[in-house]
């Protein structure tokens, strides 16, 4: 795969709460969520965004590769339908991501098989962060 040139864009993410309530959720470039727990409501968890991001960056990706094998002008639509097991044991995390990819278009499976995990390997930067061992830089203030 060729080397991605991409334009910077400003990430980043602010969450605030108060004592009672839920988080409200603002961007580095001032996109707004709020944040629901309550099974039955309506919306985005946390847990829910940590999918999201990562089905958004898979189609993106895929998008991406599409182009970069030619085929791009084939597709007509690519989903990644993302859940996740939680741990039954230790640490409260996911342990396992299950995606089901739909590429839609005039392609075969092999190129499908391609274009995923061409997303899923090596263009995605969720997927990536996931799969590796990021550090954490933590700051209190008051």
């Amino acid at each position: 795969m060729a080397d991605l040139k991409a334009r910077p864009r400003p990430t980043g993410a602010n969450a605030t709460l108060g004592r009672t309530g839920f988080p409200h959720v603002t961007s580095t470039t001032k996109g707004e969520i709020d944040i629901v727990t309550a099974p039955s409501q309506p919306g985005f968890s946390p847990l829910d965004l940590l999918y999201a991001s990562l089905s958004a960056c898979l189609v993106l990706s895929a998008r991406i590769a599409a182009s970069q094998i030619g085929v791009l002008d084939r597709i007509s639509e690519i989903a990644a339908d993302v859940t996740g097991e939680k741990a039954t044991e230790g640490l409260s995390r996911v342990a396992k991501f299950n995606i089901v990819f739909s590429i839609k278009g005039d392609v075969d499976e092999e190129t499908r098989s391609k274009i995923v995990r061409a997303a899923e390997e090596e263009i995605c930067t969720v997927s990536n962060t996931i799969r590796g061992n990021p550090e954490f830089s933590t700051t209190i203030s008051s």
